[in-house]
């Protein structure tokens, strides 16, 4: 079978082509760049637990030690703390890291990736689907035509394959703007990010209210200032007294030496794609959506457009064509994104011009800071990692489920499990591999060799309703998950989320289970429901995509 064509070598489609060589499926990268990215030591990403957790996995890096994850959070006001909080394994800390070095460590894994090809200087311009693949043109020093079997758009925010599909892309334009820097300096909060808001210093230039502070390697820093409406230029001379006088407001002193790295504008647009797939071609990253309000990350949406892609990809790839399963790609990420800008963009006037909270955020306790919080380090519904509760997917009328602190739908929390080789493991080890995860929750077990276990209890039993499954699942064994009984039986899809939790060893529910999560059972007329469906979709994706 043909590879899937990626277009776009930035962190998400490094990503998607990475995690879809961990389930063996071959892809081609098309990078219309030379293949090597700009140090900006300005332009720096913020990646959450999940996200995080997910790059170290495809590359094989720990990027906590390229990066810095924070120590603690402090929120100020004119000159007094609102509020701080200190990280620790329980709260685990967001990691700060400048993108081309993230970008770097992926391209490095993508060259050891032997079911990955990359074709730089490659721009596409043209795209032809058909019911048995999809062929895309690229121009450049050797143009050619590449054949495919699905073809992923994540290609930025002025998507090429976006545009070829003739996808609207609405939205609101400069939501936001920052000043930018980076610079190597010693301030009073060693490893602490800070957001103050309302400095008591006032500047020559552009009035801002708001200034943050995040912690990079080596000493250095990257300080966002928020920037007044409009289109004014920050010139040079604006940039550098917003930086000496912050420095000194923060000092209570002179402005303490430092020095310089890079500087640059970061505008914020909120826009959401219409369609997420159109036939065999599919958007994932910015390409399908922009954030970034209120200190949310864009990226981190994006690695999870390409983890939650991936394994719907690659069970289509190895087992068939499956539209209920593809098409659970968009509703499932669409509307998580969709429901992060709906929320951003009801607070952003309140928390920008003032006002009450009451009538438009649920749950009226919900203050300033706590909602400043949530978009900066990934919490509530600004922040925090999507949950698929109104999936497709979702199983329906299981008696056997039993309720366990994660809701269906949501990431796994990551506890240690035992391995069928006996091995230990952390669960979020066992993810983005295309397996099912089954997880039997054994108080007492860790102490066990394998060889008793295995054979004891309800272990053979469970072992022979897992090789039943409809799709190929991996046995797991946990000494404990939070809320979960003795004796319960979690299943979790192949990129972390669960799906459900049942009370004891119940062949027929968990079959069930798995069938909806691969979206329903396709056999005899309905194969051929979705055969049509599919040749109609790919019809309407050429007409409209103005390809050759």
């Amino acid at each position: 079978m043909d590879p899937v064509i990626i277009v776009g070598a930035g962190p998400v489609g490094l990503t998607l082509a990475l995690a879809l060589a961990r389930q063996e499926v071959p892809t081609v990268v098309l990078d219309e760049g030379p293949g090597k990215d700009e140090p900006r030591p300005a332009r720096t990403v913020v990646l959450r637990e999940d996200t995080a957790a997910l790059l170290e996995r495809l590359t094989g890096v720990a990027l906590g030690e390229h990066g810095v994850r924070w120590a603690g959070w402090r929120s100020v006001r004119r000159r007094q703390v609102v509020s701080e909080i200190v990280f620790d394994a329980s709260d685990p800390a967001p990691l700060h890291i400048a993108q081309h070095v993230l970008t770097g460590f992926l391209r490095g894994a993508v060259a050891r990736e032997p079911l990955v090809e990359m074709a730089v200087d490659s721009r596409l311009d043209a795209i032809e689907q058909e019911r048995s693949g999809i062929s895309a043109h690229t121009r450049g020093p050797k143009a050619t035509w590449w054949r495919g079997s699905y073809l992923v758009g994540c290609d930025g925010p002025r998507s090429t394959v976006r545009k070829l599909q003739d996808i609207r892309f609405p939205g609101r334009t400069a939501v936001e703007r920052h000043a930018v820097a980076a610079l190597r300096v010693e301030l009073p909060w060693e490893g602490r990010a800070l957001l103050h808001r309302m400095p008591p210093w006032r500047s020559s230039g552009p009035s801002a209210g708001e200034v943050t502070a995040r912690p990079l390697p080596d000493g250095a820093w990257r300080l966002d200032w928020l920037l007044p409406p409009g289109k004014d230029l920050v010139t040079p001379e604006v940039l550098l007294t917003r930086i000496r006088e912050t420095l000194a407001g923060w000092s209570d002193g002179p402005t303490p030496a430092y020095d310089l790295l890079d500087t640059g504008v970061h505008t914020v647009h909120h826009r959401l794609a219409r369609r997420w797939r159109a036939g065999r071609v599919f958007l994932a990253g910015d390409a399908a959506h922009l954030l970034g309000a209120l200190g949310t990350q864009g990226l981190d949406e994006g690695l999870r457009d390409a983890g939650n892609l991936a394994w719907k990809l690659a069970a289509a790839w190895h087992h068939g064509p499956h539209e209920a399963l593809l098409d659970s790609y968009q509703t499932e990420r669409r509307a998580v994104v969709a429901a992060r800008l709906r929320a951003a963009d009801q607070v952003l006037p309140v928390l920008r011009g003032g006002g009450a909270l009451r009538h438009i955020v649920p749950g009226a306790t919900r203050n300033q800071d706590t909602l400043f919080t949530d978009g900066h380090l990934g919490r509530g519904p600004l922040g925090a990692p999507g949950t698929y509760a109104e999936s497709p997917l979702a199983p329906q009328r299981l008696e056997g489920r039993v309720p366990v602190d994660t809701p269906p739908g949501a990431p796994v929390t990551d506890v240690r499990v035992t391995a069928e080789d006996g091995s230990f493991v952390q669960l979020r080890d066992r993810l983005d591999r295309g397996a099912l995860l089954v997880v039997l929750i054994a108080p007492g077990t860790g102490v066990w060799d394998r060889k008793h276990w295995m054979s004891a209890g309800v272990m053979p039993r469970l072992a022979a309703a897992v090789t039943a499954l409809p799709h190929p699942a991996e046995l797991l064994v946990a000494e404990s998950y939070p809320g979960a009984p003795a004796h319960s039986v979690l299943l979790v899809r192949p990129d972390g989320h669960l799906v459900t939790a049942l009370s004891g060893v119940r062949p027929a529910d968990l079959y069930a289970a798995a069938e909806a999560t691969l979206g329903g059972a396709v056999h005899g007329e309905q194969q051929e429901d979705e055969e049509s469906k599919e040749e109609e979709q790919t019809a309407e994706a050429r007409a409209g995509s103005g390809a050759r």
